[in-house]
């Protein structure tokens, strides 16, 4: 998985709305999780934004939020959930807030998508165990980036498979059990 962006951020609690320091990670999936330390050994909490993120928010766009002591206002994120709650960040600067916001909206809008030069079409990848996503900063104007996905070589309809051989075993189990009531109804 790509990651696409990760530093220091003050994350506000939800309940004693107390600061603290979070290193955070933001993968190409959507994912922006917080750790306690740089390391990452265990992570402390996990928002799928591709799921759950409405807008987000940065600077003095952000009403009615302290940040904190020796941060001014233009540090500010917030990150608006689907169930009303928000994710109060801050940045130690302004450009880096700018970044983060960038970011994020970015992680929680763009698809992958994988050209087919032989149909010159382009298909919609999800990102998922199955798919490893390779990004390489390209060298023309215009910062592009090229994309490579690799696809596992499962085949698609293994799933269907799978739940057509429980449908099947589970129709043999109904007919098994009502034949062994047979001899029964003849007593």
């Amino acid at each position: 998985m790509a990651l696409l962006k990760s530093g220091w951020l003050w994350r506000q609690s939800s309940v004693l709305k107390r600061w603290k320091l979070n290193w955070c990670d933001l993968w190409i999936d959507g994912s922006f999780v917080f750790y306690n330390s740089e390391n990452r050994r265990d992570y402390e909490t996990r928002v799928s934004l591709k799921t759950t993120c409405v807008n987000v928010k940065s600077g003095l766009e952000c009403a009615g939020i302290c940040p904190p002591e020796s941060h001014p206002r233009e540090n500010l994120l917030v990150v608006y959930l689907k169930d009303g709650s928000m994710l109060t960040l801050c940045a130690n600067s302004e450009d880096e807030a700018l970044a983060w916001k960038l970011s994020l909206l970015e992680a929680k809008r763009s698809p992958v998508f994988t050209y087919n030069p032989y149909d010159d079409t382009y298909q919609t990848v999800p990102i998922d165990s199955h798919n490893a996503v390779y990004i390489m900063p390209g060298s023309g104007c215009g910062g592009t980036q090229h994309v490579w996905v690799q696809r596992d070589t499962y085949d698609d309809s293994f799933g269907e498979q799978i739940a057509l051989g429980l449908l099947a075993g589970m129709t043999a189990g109904a007919a098994m059990r009502s034949l062994l009531w047979m001899p029964f109804l003849f007593c």
